[in-house]
């Protein structure tokens, strides 16, 4: 496979990924994270570093927001609910676990 065309179907993959989540607000952060290890702000955080290393300047917040599909203010206020005490217990656990 030639490599531009391995960058484009990587590109079309995680715009499908990032539109997917945007779709799906229910799927909360914690959840992401309990189950996957990454949630939307890792994203963020990984497509800031992306940016950087080309020399693209970019906060955190206009990262988030190429993620979140708006401010992640606004994302939070309309969709992000208190996480629940087993949510939080699985969390707890797996960041445990990530220390080891």
């Amino acid at each position: 496979m030639e490599s531009r065309t391995e960058i484009e179907i990587e590109a079309a993959a995680f715009r499908r990924l990032r539109d997917y989540l945007r779709e799906h607000t229910e799927v909360q952060n914690i959840d992401l994270m309990n189950l996957a290890g990454f949630c939307r702000n890792c994203l963020a955080k990984w497509y800031r570093a992306e940016a950087e290393t080309r020399g693209v300047t970019m906060d955190y917040e206009q990262a988030r927001e190429q993620v979140y599909g708006m401010p992640y203010n606004e994302w939070k206020d309309k969709f992000q609910v208190e996480a629940n005490s087993e949510q939080q217990a699985a969390y707890a656990k797996r960041q445990g676990q990530a220390d080891h």
